[in-house]
């Protein structure tokens, strides 16, 4: 027996029984092992998927570009189906995402453009712009977009949902997935639901991501968006083929404790897997350790493989820089916040306090920086620098509200943000930062609050 072309080997994925990482919890933890993909990644069910759909609809004919924003696998996984077809391929990704997926993805002939991470969606700059840009100006393309593209999520109800219940007879109890474009996730579910509706679905969510707390709230909030590190989980948008409806529950995982854990399946379960499978599987036993019972089977879906992360999270170096060690005491925005006590108080201005005011506050204090609030929200910010240049222009705006003149508001992190993020963050344009402490207190990270972190 032969296969006609490498997208035939596609799915099909073995199922393997975590014996170690998972010590103490009760009942059957699998995992399904996407990397046995012929492009290392779950995401070659979706993207000939895509591509199948796309050319019975008459949108993608022969010799045609494909071009697509990607963190890297689905990218594989079309470039892959490009060959076998006889397209060209084009791909922005963002530049947090591996030296390792950029390379891989230039070896298989496509071509990869790199674009700034910390920017809006609709920013132009972004990797989602970029990519439809590029689209619009290339004659006979497509811009499958993974993240709409219903093809996603029914590639997967149409193959890793029948895998899983099969290969489990049936007994599977609980699945869990990383929830990114939410194909993965929603398109399975919807698929094992179908055959018993008690299977409890967890989604795994990162810190700096939208999903949790709209799914438990409906409320699209922008401050729970901030940078983090981890690929190909959580997003700053709601794609459509994320059905919250398919997901029970979520769990938030930190940049760290995903690594840690990717790390560990490696050296205890000798599967050398990708970052956001140590995220779904922390998060995975973390649901599990409170509600899983000792006849329940939980599926966890492991989305890639190790190679595309040799640089980042099984380089020593690059952990221990980020504070990523287990031994590692690398400060954190949590111990800038610990150091201040618990008569800390933040100060900040209202919006229609007048420039003059904020400006003698400013030098009373000996401070350089202000959040501004509306009826105790964050709607700017406000520094002596701006204040400075605004006066100089125009010594009338005195009188003026602070609302004239004001910034966007400081960005919020998380708690475990290390000082090394906050620091780049600094660099690339942010004058200070905010982070809610576990009381959820607001406070201010400055300049000065990082020279002394790192002065410690």
């Amino acid at each position: 027996m032969y296969y006609n072309s490498i997208i035939e080997t596609i799915g099909n994925t073995p199922l393997v029984k975590l014996n170690k990482v998972n010590k103490g919890i009760p009942g059957t933890i699998l995992v399904k092992v996407e990397y046995f993909n012929p492009g290392n990644s779950m995401k070659d069910r979706m993207a000939i998927k895509m591509i199948e759909d796309a050319e019975k609809e008459g949108t993608l004919k022969p010799g045609g570009t494909i071009v697509e924003g990607t963190s890297g696998n689905t990218g594989m996984g079309l470039a892959l189906a490009g060959i076998a077809k006889g397209y060209k391929c084009v791909f922005t990704l963002a530049d947090k995402q591996s030296k390792e997926k950029m390379d891989i993805l230039r070896a298989v002939g496509a071509e990869v453009i790199v674009c700034p991470t910390n920017v809006s969606p609709d920013d132009p700059r972004s990797y989602y712009s970029v990519a439809k840009k590029i689209h619009e100006e290339t004659p006979n393309s497509i811009y499958p977009n993974q993240y709409d593209n219903m093809s996603n999520s029914r590639a997967h109800y149409e193959t890793t949902g029948p895998e899983i219940w099969e290969q489990t007879e049936g007994k599977i109890t609980h699945w869990a997935a990383g929830v990114g474009t939410g194909g993965s996730m929603c398109g399975t579910s919807r698929y094992l639901k179908e055959q018993n509706h008690e299977i409890v679905s967890v989604g795994i969510d990162s810190y700096g991501s939208v999903f949790k707390k709209y799914k438990e709230t409906g409320k699209f909030d922008e401050k729970e968006i901030y940078p983090y590190l981890t690929e190909g989980i959580g997003e700053d948008i709601l794609p459509k083929n994320v059905d919250f409806a398919m997901i029970d529950h979520f769990v938030k995982v930190t940049d760290k404790d995903g690594a840690i854990m990717t790390r560990r399946l490696a050296r205890e379960e000798g599967l050398f897997c990708g970052w956001s499978c140590g995220s779904a599987v922390h998060g995975a036993l973390e649901y599990a350790e409170e509600h899983l019972k000792e006849d329940d089977v939980m599926v966890i879906i492991l989305p890639d493989h190790g190679t595309r992360y040799l640089g980042k999270i099984y380089n020593d170096d690059w952990m221990r820089d980020h504070g990523f060690l287990e031994n590692n005491d690398y400060a954190t925005a949590k111990n800038i916040v610990k150091k201040r006590g618990h008569n800390y108080k933040l100060i900040s201005i209202e919006s229609d306090q007048k420039i003059g005011e904020v400006v003698k506050l400013l030098d009373e204090l000996s401070i350089s920086q202000l959040p501004v609030t509306t009826a105790g929200e964050f709607v700017g910010s406000i520094s002596d620098t701006q204040l400075l240049n605004k006066l100089v222009e125009n010594p009338e705006l005195k009188g003026k509200p602070i609302s004239d003149i004001m910034d966007d508001p400081f960005k919020f992190i998380a708690l475990n943000t290390t000082v090394d993020t906050i620091s780049s963050m600094m660099n690339h344009g942010d004058k200070a930062l905010m982070v809610l402490d576990d009381n959820n207190e607001a406070h201010i990270i400055t300049k000065q609050d990082l020279l002394m972190a790192f002065a410690d």
